[in-house]
């Protein structure tokens, strides 16, 4: 297994390994060198508001931020491990019911001890949300 491949691998059971990942069927659609797609499900137990049909505000921030742990776990100066800093999450719009979400999310740098993450999330009519988010480092030997 190449690099290319071990780094894919590493986020794809970085998600699979997630207990919260799994609740939300979050799937992971593909991976490179420091970006990550993954994608979840509409379902009705993931709904905030019965009335609309809109999925929880929650569980779009957990898809943001596993995809941006996801990206810098495949960056590059791959990492071990890694864990949220800071998030920030800017919602554009609610999410269309019954639409499937997907974030991608890129790290675009990184230093000795933290990596910076930008991501995107959006359905079948577009962008529902954007975050930015630092997450710590941890370097191979």
């Amino acid at each position: 297994m190449d690099s290319e491949e071990q780094k894919a691998h590493v986020a794809r059971s970085f998600v699979a390994a997630l207990p919260h990942c799994v609740a939300l069927g979050m799937r992971m659609e593909r991976v490179a060198d420091g970006e990550a797609v993954i994608s979840m499900p509409w379902a009705p137990e993931l709904v905030g508001d019965a009335r609309t049909g809109v999925i929880h505000g929650g569980a779009v921030s957990a898809l943001m931020d596993t995809s941006g742990g996801a990206a810098v776990m495949c960056h590059p100066e791959a990492t071990l491990a890694t864990a949220t800093l800071d998030l920030r999450i800017d919602y554009m719009r609610p999410a269309r019911p019954g639409d499937r979400i997907t974030a991608t999310a890129r790290c675009f740098h990184i230093t000795r001890s933290v990596a910076f993450v930008r991501a995107e999330a959006a359905d079948a009519e577009g962008l529902v949300a954007v975050a930015n988010g630092a997450f710590t480092v941890e370097r191979r030997r």
